[in-house]
């Protein structure tokens, strides 16, 4: 395998880890393990590591070695602060610059995620609907906010290792709230409708938001979601 595709294994692998909590928050990276496991030297092994660094996977720390980003009570604050506005704007301008390749590859990857809902593992689905937002935020296309939503992301899928483990009739019907929320978002962004974008990015965001409070909101953390649910219409 050329050096190039041992790279953009490693990477892949990288990515995976870290979304599927293999790798947990704030574990270290060890380098030299990595070097001799895909056949790379430090320099592009350290130039993965710049590349996932600025997508938000893994913090790089002066005279100490990378590791997994985490997920602390501030980052958890941030995450429920930011959620509702980010994916609402990307909503809305994924609604108005969607290719028609691109409403094609998100039809897949709702595929992809109905078919992860029937038969996958919660890994599989966690990766499925993690593939149908980054398509959105290609959509979308604004350089500001790709940066935001793609550490959102992240952290979502990271927080849905444990949300896709449906244990009650309600939990299990929720999830399938969520892929019917899906098909909806496609449709809007086909008809080019910015504002049922906007109000289905309110919808999907409060669905998934019930079920996370569930296993991660602590009870000290006093943040008023009712208020912050609502996209900025803007």
């Amino acid at each position: 395998m050329a050096a190039r595709d041992r790279k953009s294994a490693l990477t892949a692998h990288l990515r995976r880890a870290i979304l599927t909590t293999a790798l947990r928050p704030g574990d270290d990276l060890d380098e030299v393990a990595l070097c001799a496991e895909f056949g790379l030297s430090r320099t592009p092994v350290r130039e993965v590591f710049r590349e996932l660094a600025g997508l938000g996977y893994i913090d790089l720390r002066d005279n100490r070695g990378p590791r997994v980003t985490d997920l602390s009570h501030t980052t958890l604050r941030d995450f429920f602060l930011a959620a509702p506005m980010i994916y609402g704007a990307i909503l809305r301008l994924a609604a108005r610059n969607a290719t028609e390749l691109q409403t094609a590859a998100l039809r897949a990857a709702q595929e992809a995620f109905r078919a992860a809902l029937r038969t996958g593992s919660t890994i599989e689905r966690t990766l499925a609907n993690n593939r149908f937002h980054e398509i959105t935020g290609e959509m979308a296309g604004n350089i500001y906010l790709l940066p935001s939503f793609h550490r959102l992301l992240i952290d979502h899928a990271r927080i849905s290792m444990t949300f896709y483990r449906p244990e009650t009739p309600a939990m299990t019907q929720s999830v399938s709230e969520a892929s019917r929320q899906h098909d909806a978002i496609i449709d809007a962004i086909a008809a080019r409708d910015e504002a049922a974008a906007a109000q289905l990015a309110e919808d999907h965001w409060n669905l998934s938001r019930h079920q996370i409070e569930r296993f991660v909101m602590p009870s000290a953390l006093d943040v008023p979601m009712g208020a912050l649910a609502r996209p900025n219409p803007a």
